[in-house]
């Protein structure tokens, strides 16, 4: 039986080079394409793939910004709605999936991950890994530390450097105390192995290098 292969990319040059590239080692698989989040969304329901291959720097709907949250948000929905859906990331932006990591862990499918510089055979390696149902994604920056990413983290650090929210106004939106918030600053900055005391002896803005050092390993956007 032929494969079905879905292949979402924001760019239309990346997708032609990627089906030139899955046609030459998969000459019988049906292969559909989608640009937008709304597209692949359709595409997954028409025709039940075997494989999704998709960036996370994706505009939601034709006309759209493209926006590496909309790309992640694509990710989660497809992983908890289809849990043995054989998914490969191939992305530029593949670090920003430590903030999905307890659902790449949990999924059941296959679920890799390829850097959009790696050469051909690299890629038809993690294209041939997916369908295998194994998992590869050594390649995410610090996903196989001890870093420990928890969702209210995530949280802070959105409101904080997206939406540029003070500890109270913080406190606020997720209906907790702001000693429970900067309780939470800490939890990240022990996790990113920020010296807060050196950095004021140094006289550096923490809440800076902590943006700098989340942003590093794509904790944030």
């Amino acid at each position: 039986m032929s494969q079905k292969i879905i292949v979402t990319d924001f760019h239309e040059i990346c997708i032609s080079g990627t089906v030139a590239i899955l046609q030459s080692e998969y000459s019988t698989a049906k292969i559909v394409t989608a640009t937008t989040v709304v597209e692949a969304y359709e595409q997954v329901l028409n025709i039940q793939p075997d494989l999704m291959i998709t960036d996370i720097f994706l505009p939601e709907k034709q006309g759209a910004s493209a926006q590496i949250t909309m790309g992640i948000q694509l990710l989660q929905n497809l992983m908890q709605k289809y849990p043995h859906l054989n998914i490969m990331v191939q992305s530029d932006y593949i670090n920003n999936l430590i903030q999905i990591k307890p659902q790449i862990d949990a999924h059941i499918g296959g679920f890799t991950v390829a850097h959009k510089s790696c050469s051909q055979q690299e890629m038809i390696n993690r294209v041939k890994w997916t369908l295998q149902g194994l998992t590869h994604v050594k390649d995410i920056q610090g996903i196989h530390n001890a870093l420990e990413v928890k969702p209210e983290w995530l949280k802070i650090l959105k409101l904080a450097f997206r939406e540029g929210l003070q500890d109270k106004a913080i406190a606020q939106h997720i209906c907790v105390s702001e000693r429970m918030v900067r309780h939470y600053w800490d939890g990240i900055q022990n996790a990113l192995n920020i010296d807060c005391e050196e950095l004021k002896k140094q006289g550096k803005n923490l809440r800076i290098i902590t943006q700098i050092k989340a942003r590093e390993i794509g904790l944030i956007n």
